[in-house]
C-alpha cells in the first residue's frame, strides 16, 4: 500500500471506478453510409475496415467501418424509416451519435455508472462470433448522444461481431491521423454545469480545465466551456454552452440547426501537421483561415517553435503555449450542410491546454461564416 500512495499514477488507478483504455471508435448516423465512407476514405485517408448490413445478417441498418492508425469511425444509415436512426437523421442531419469507450469490464463499467445515475442506453449484452466475443453496454449522455462501453480483450475479428472484413480495391494514402484527442459537446442555455456533474458525479471525470465567456468572447458573441477528463487523460469531453453576445454565437447556431444538442467536432491528433493539413487540403477538406495579421506576431506571444513559420501562415495554422509546452491546431469548416459537425486537426509539442490564445481568431475567422450563411 506504501508504494500506491507515494504514486499518484497507480493510485488514480487503483480508485478509478472507471478505467478507461482510450476512444474505441466513433459512429455517425448519416444519410448515406455507403457515400459517407467513401468521402472519409478519400479526404480524410481512412482505410476499409469491416461492414455490417443485410448480406451479414443485420437487416435494419448498413454499417460501414474505416480506420487510419487508432482512429476508427463508424457510418450507419438506416434502410427503412421506421426507425430510430431514420428518426435522428431527420431530427439532426448526419451526426455523431457514438463516442465508444474501451474498457476492461463492460459489464462493472455499465453497472458502476448507472448505480451512479447515470441512464442506461444499452444493458451489457455479449456478442460472439468465431473471432471470440466483444461484451458491449452504454449509457446516455447529453441530447440523442451516447457512450458505449467497449470490452474486446477476448476478440481478433476485424471490428465487431456482426460485421465482415471490408476489402476494397480502393484505399487512399493515409494522411496522418493518429487518434481522438477529445470531443466537444454543445448542449444549450445553462447546461454545461450539470452536465459537468454528470461526468464528475456518473463517469468519475474531472474538470481540468474551464473557460468563460471573458477568454472565448468577440465583439459579437460568447460561450462558456469547460474541459472535463477521465483519470488516466485518454479521454477528455470539453463541454460548451451558449453565453449572451450582441449576435448569435457559433454554439446557438449549431443547436439551431442540429435541433438539439450534440457532439459539435472531434479533435484528430497528428505527429505533423503540415504535412497532414496539406494531404487534407489537396483532398478536398476545407479549412478556416483567420487573417494573415494573426502571425505578424506570433513568435512573441507563443516563443520558440520550431515549425517554419511560412507554411503554417500558408495553410491557416494557429499556435498556442502552455506551462507543459505548444501545440498547433486547425479547425474545418462544418462538413455537413448543415452549420454542424466539423473537425479539428491538433498536434501537441508539449502542450496539454486547448488553445486559448486562438479563441478569439478563431471565433472570429467562425462568425466571418455565420455572417455569410445569414446566421450571425
Amino acid at each position: 500500500m506504501e508504494a500506491i500512495a507515494k504514486n499518484p499514477a497507480l493510485q488514480n488507478a487503483n480508485t478509478d471506478f472507471l478505467p478507461l483504455e482510450g476512444t474505441d471508435y466513433v459512429e455517425f448516423y448519416v444519410g448515406n453510409a455507403k457515400q459517407a465512407a467513401h468521402f472519409y476514405k478519400t479526404a480524410f485517408g481512412f482505410q476499409s475496415l469491416a461492414y455490417a448490413g443485410p448480406e451479414t445478417g443485420v437487416k435494419d441498418r448498413a454499417s460501414y467501418a474505416v480506420r487510419q492508425h487508432k482512429l476508427t469511425f463508424v457510418f450507419t444509415t438506416p434502410l427503412r424509416p421506421d426507425n430510430p436512426i431514420a428518426d435522428h437523421i431527420y431530427q439532426h442531419g448526419d451526426g455523431v451519435k457514438v463516442l465508444a469507450l474501451r474498457v476492461p469490464d463492460a459489464t462493472d463499467a455499465w453497472q458502476q455508472t448507472t448505480s451512479r445515475g447515470g441512464k442506461s442506453y444499452l444493458e451489457p449484452q455479449r456478442l460472439q462470433d468465431e473471432h471470440g466475443e466483444v461484451v458491449m453496454s452504454g449509457i446516455h449522455t447529453y441530447g440523442d448522444t451516447v457512450h458505449l462501453f467497449i470490452e474486446r480483450k477476448n476478440y481478433t475479428g476485424a471490428f465487431l461481431p456482426g460485421y465482415q472484413p471490408w476489402n476494397s480495391h480502393y484505399n487512399p494514402i493515409e494522411t496522418g491521423l493518429l487518434y481522438v484527442d477529445h470531443c466537444v459537446g454543445n448542449v444549450g442555455w445553462n447546461q454545461m454545469n450539470p452536465w459537468v456533474k454528470f461526468y464528475e458525479d456518473v463517469m468519475g471525470f474531472r474538470n481540468i480545465l474551464s473557460f468563460d465567456d471573458q477568454d472565448i468572447s468577440t465583439e459579437y458573441s460568447a460561450l462558456m466551456s469547460k474541459v472535463m477528463s477521465n483519470g488516466n487523460g485518454f479521454v477528455k469531453f470539453p463541454i460548451n454552452e451558449p453565453a449572451e453576445g450582441k449576435k448569435k454565437s457559433q454554439v446557438e447556431e449549431y443547436l439551431d440547426f442540429y435541433n438539439g444538442e450534440g457532439c459539435q467536432h472531434v479533435a484528430l491528433a497528428t505527429n505533423n501537421i503540415v504535412a497532414t493539413v496539406t494531404a487534407l487540403q489537396d483532398r478536398g477538406v476545407e479549412f478556416l483561415k483567420v487573417p494573415g495579421s494573426y502571425y505578424d506576431d506570433l513568435l512573441d506571444r507563443v516563443g520558440h517553435i520550431d515549425e517554419d513559420l511560412t507554411p503554417l501562415k500558408e495553410l491557416g495554422i494557429l499556435v498556442d503555449r502552455d506551462d507543459e509546452g505548444y501545440l498547433l491546431q486547425i479547425f474545418t469548416k462544418p462538413v455537413e450542410d448543415r452549420p454542424t459537425l466539423f473537425f479539428e486537426i491538433i498536434q501537441r509539442k508539449g502542450a496539454k491546454s486547448f488553445g486559448k490564445g486562438n479563441f478569439k481568431a478563431l471565433f472570429e475567422a467562425i462568425e466571418r461564416e455565420q455572417a455569410q450563411r445569414g446566421n450571425l
